[in-house]
């Protein structure tokens, strides 16, 4: 029999992170969400109106009936159809077994048809698009932790391996439950930690910390040019996890490679929040972050202009640091980079279902009695979006196939968590996802109200297809908010690998052929793009240098005013 086509754990922690983000730890309790009120919706009105149930559980009654006459003729070379769609990309039934044996071919549709008839539940039920979208979530989670894969007797590559290694696979995965169940709250581990250290492997391209206050350190990164150009770039990180996403590990870092393409670089590493710096706002997040490193780095290099490159959240902070300075007379900020960034938050994607105004009503209450939303108790609920990716492919991989879990840069660093001070969140998710008050003009930060349309500096927007946090179509309406000239990509790969994108033989992007008028909408968009084999980072790096100004001779690191305080990483990368 032929052998079952495993993912390597590359490709294993590749399909993860295009499901992880910053965003991914922010909501602490699934059934905050009202999942659980929005199931019981669904099953009361099955009891109201019989007539629909009984026709779920009519066909799922000949489905049923059918599995065996199929399995039994497929073994015997027929070729009946299916009684439910069998999509051959589920990669949780690639064991060879699930076709060839008739015992597991069985179990898998009986599974299917059930899976089905729950779904047809949930479709028939006449409740509100925002209580069927929980409802649906929930009975997806449930159907995916149902899965035959999950259970040692019906995973046919589990049992082959305790065959194989005459039962040493279920002691390795016997051991790795226990040490879950003890040390990691239940839940399957996502990555090998042990190899990683930061600012050895992680964190790792040469800097120096020049600035340090209460909220943030300042990275000035060495240069690796004998020239470079006049404009420094600020990276502008997300808060909601560490800076470092920015610059991951050697050739995996998009910092590196801007400083290996004449860059001078700084980057904010933001400290992790304590109770006791629960009151702090978004305000403090701009005028102590990315305003004071402008201000810090302008008299380390003395640079008239300097560009920011902001990332998800960080990329939304950049923006409004862009139009806060445009409008106050300030044109320091020579061109904006934003990655992965929603600047209109009316489409939000599957981050949508925990965001609705009584879900943030209850994180609310809970952050005020707790100063912080803590990072531990808040790591899971984004696993749910993606179950079979970031926890029962791991319950069947470290727990069935007693496997050690995968070692992967990504997955190390989203497992370095850090808490969201409770005024700063609240007014976050409030005002960013409930009223979507940036895109309509009406947010106020620091006294102003920001005015996108101000941002008249040349920007690079870059999304990618696959994320679920930023969805790319919402991430283009940037190109209207905005009043200057614009470059939008599409990236391979998601929220998080869609960033981490260094050149090689997988990645590809799309650009229109033109960037002087940009269409309406991203379906018309994408309609006329080119798509390009190679990384996006290639193509920024192109585009940046038109716009960075003349080369010349590397600036020193840190100033009288601004000394150097540490090596780099810093100090608040490892709190």
């Amino acid at each position: 029999m032929a052998q079952e086509q495993v993912p390597s754990p590359r490709e294993v922690g590749e399909r993860a992170a295009d499901v992880l983000a910053p965003e991914s730890s922010q909501f602490e309790d699934p059934d905050a969400a009202g999942f659980g009120e929005a199931l019981s919706q669904v099953l009361r009105f099955g009891v109201a109106h019989p007539s629909a149930s009984a026709q779920v559980a009519v066909r799922l009654a000949a489905d049923l009936a059918r599995v065996p006459v199929v399995t039994m003729d497929s073994w015997l070379g027929g070729n009946v159809a299916p009684p439910v769609p069998v999509d051959p990309r589920d990669r949780r039934f690639a064991d060879p077994a699930w076709t060839g044996n008739p015992f597991f071919a069985g179990v898998r549709l009986s599974y299917l048809a059930a899976c089905r008839a729950a779904r047809d539940l949930v479709g028939a039920a006449e409740l509100d698009e925002g209580t069927t979208r929980k409802a649906a979530m929930a009975t997806e989670l449930m159907l995916d932790a149902l899965a035959p894969t999950n259970f040692l007797p019906t995973n046919p590559a589990a049992l082959r391996r305790a065959f194989e290694t005459a039962g040493m696979s279920l002691l390795r995965g016997a051991r790795n439950f226990t040490d879950d169940l003890l040390n990691n709250e239940g839940r399957p581990r996502q990555v090998d930690m042990r190899p990683f250290e930061v600012g050895r492997n992680l964190a790792a391209t040469p800097a120096k910390v020049v600035y340090r206050n209460d909220l943030m350190e300042l990275l000035q990164y060495e240069a690796q040019t004998p020239r470079v150009h006049a404009s420094p770039l600020l990276c502008s990180p997300p808060w909601i996890n560490k800076y470092y996403v920015m610059d991951l590990a050697p050739g995996r870092s998009f910092i590196e490679w801007a400083v290996q393409h004449g860059r001078t670089v700084f980057a904010i590493s933001y400290r992790n929040a304590s109770k006791e710096r629960s009151g702090v706002t978004m305000d403090d997040y701009l005028v102590h972050g990315p305003h004071t490193a402008l201000d810090v780095i302008q008299d380390v290099t003395g640079a008239e202009t300097i560009d920011i490159a902001g990332l998800c959240l960080g990329g939304a902070l950049t923006a409004i640091t862009s139009a806060y300075l445009t409008q106050s007379g300030d044109s320091r900020i020579g061109t904006v980079t934003l990655f992965n960034t929603m600047l209109d938050y009316a489409e939000p994607g599957a981050l949508g279902l925990f965001t609705d105004r009584a879900t943030v009503d209850k994180l609310e209450r809970k952050m005020q009695r707790e100063g912080v939303l803590e990072g531990a108790s808040m790591a899971g609920t984004f696993d749910v979006l993606r179950a079979n990716d970031l926890i029962f492919n791991y319950v069947v991989s470290n727990w069935l196939m007693g496997e050690d879990p995968p070692v992967f840069d990504i997955l190390a660093w989203n497992a370095d968590g850090t808490r969201m001070p409770a005024a700063m969140h609240s007014f976050y998710l409030r005002n960013f996802y409930v009223e979507n008050k940036l895109a309509a003009g009406t947010l106020e930060i620091a006294g102003k109200a920001i005015d996108l349309g101000a941002i008249k500096a040349p920007a690079y927007v870059v999304s990618a297809v696959n994320d679920h946090i930023v969805p790319w179509e919402s991430s283009y309406k940037t190109t209207g908010l905005v009043s200057g000239p614009v470059r939008f990509v599409l990236s391979s790969g998601g929220h998080i690998a869609g960033i981490v994108n260094p050149p090689g033989p997988k990645a590809w992007y799309q650009v229109a052929p033109t960037d002087d008028a940009l269409p309406a909408t991203a379906a018309e968009w994408r309609s006329a793009a080119e798509r390009i084999s190679g990384s996006w980072w290639e193509d920024w790096a192109s585009w940046s240098k038109e716009h960075a100004g003349p080369m010349q001779d590397p600036p020193g690191t840190g100033s009288v005013r601004h000394p150097v305080l540490g090596d780099g990483p810093g100090t608040y990368v490892r709190t």
